[in-house]
């Protein structure tokens, strides 16, 4: 995981006001940017987040060797916020529809239904989708789509990060690095991922 110095939230210091330029220009607001990536889809996966606070930026970012486009992009939000050591008011951009659109749209409902759809089936990545709302938790969150690959910055670098996990986490799952029985794991979470489409509407899973 990389990291690079960090202040206020991300640290245990204050720090200082947002630049004028940044999109989230406002006092003591933290930014944070997030990505994920998956090739193929699914197989090994990465995630990467940036976060700012004023002049202060941190980079993380990690994989898994079997996984989904869909729950990187989920995994990158729920590592950025917890992330932060304090209750914040918080930023968060993402190219996103599946993952914004989940957490602004449905997730609530989904929460009261006990995670399930409304024809009482549990919902894709319930396990992520439950952790990023604990995650949440404390912060004032607000969600922007950003479109992706259009020259933003911070979108731009927090794809990277999310390619760079991938590489490593399919590297790790090449040379067999996670353990033994590798193959056979590695199997079974790609056949238990494979109806999983790379970018799914969360109103299909509308409880």
């Amino acid at each position: 995981m990389a990291n690079v110095p960090e202040s206020g939230p991300l640290a245990d210091s204050p720090g200082p006001r947002s630049h004028p330029d940044s999109p989230g220009h406002a006092a003591k607001i933290v930014e944070i940017f997030t990505d994920g990536a998956c090739s193929p889809n699914p197989g090994p996966g990465g995630w990467g987040a940036v976060l700012k606070y004023g002049r202060h930026r941190r980079e993380i970012y990690g994989g898994e060797p079997a996984t989904t486009n869909n729950r990187m992009e989920i995994m990158a939000a729920i590592r950025g916020l917890e992330s932060l050591t304090r209750p914040s008011k918080v930023h968060m951009y993402t190219d996103s529809q599946y993952l914004r659109r989940g957490v602004t749209e449905w997730l609530p409902q989904w929460r009261h239904n006990g995670w399930q759809t409304k024809e009482k089936k549990p919902i894709k990545n319930a396990d992520l989708w439950k952790r990023l709302d604990s995650a949440a938790r404390g912060h004032q969150a607000q969600w922007f789509w950003l479109k992706g690959h259009a020259g933003h910055p911070e979108n731009e670098r927090a794809d990277e990060l999310a390619c760079r996990g991938a590489e490593e986490a399919a590297a790790q799952a090449a040379d067999n690095d996670w353990g033994p029985g590798a193959s056979d794991i590695y199997g079974s979470l790609l056949s238990q991922a494979t109806d999983e489409p790379a970018e799914r509407d969360p109103s299909q899973e509308r409880a």
